[in-house]
């Protein structure tokens, strides 16, 4: 994606096109950086996977990554933009989601890097920021994303809207809702 000659880009629209990003379907942009040609066979009785994949993802300011859940652990990585918030629940949403801060080191428990292991729910979004922050890094989140086992399309689902953890999150934690 380009802006057309003699128009100005944000700085996520720069790293769209620099980045070779395409839409995903939780969400957001990315493009796989790396998908190692080394193979493991996960225990759970999956085929061969990669050993490792990464990948590079962006959401734009107001968007969000839908809750989904991916088979393997998940490494998320801040890499630039303004601080992202990335929930995760267990499976069966038995107890309260959690909220991790990724972003640069800060004394509010700010970190740069968040596991998320196999089989958690997950969502994500860029916190907002105040008018008076950097407006370079306001409009988006640049992380990283290495999944171990490797990434495979098969091991990805996203929350049914009609679903029964969509029921039960609607119903205990009606604010993370508008992530299904």
């Amino acid at each position: 994606m380009t802006a057309p000659p003699g128009k100005a880009t944000s700085r996520a629209q720069q790293l769209i096109g620099l980045l070779e990003l395409q839409p995903h379907p939780e969400g957001g942009w990315y493009r796989e950086t790396f998908r190692s040609p080394a193979s493991v066979t996960p225990c759970d009785g999956r085929s061969d996977r990669s050993a490792l994949t990464s990948i590079y993802f962006l959401l734009e300011a107001g968007t969000h990554s839908r809750w989904h859940r991916v088979l393997s652990d998940e490494v998320w990585v801040h890499l630039e933009g303004a601080p992202l918030a990335l929930w995760t629940a267990d499976a069966a949403f038995r107890t309260a989601p959690a909220h991790a801060r990724l972003g640069p080191i800060d004394v509010h428990g700010t970190r740069p890097q968040h596991v998320v292991p196999a089989g958690q729910w997950q969502a994500a979004e860029p916190i907002a920021r105040r008018a008076s922050d950097d407006h370079m890094f306001s409009g988006y989140t640049l992380v990283a994303c290495m999944v171990a086992p490797g990434f495979d399309f098969t091991d990805f689902s996203m929350m049914d809207a009609a679903g029964d953890e969509a029921a039960q999150l609607r119903h205990h934690w009606p604010e993370l809702a508008r992530l299904i």
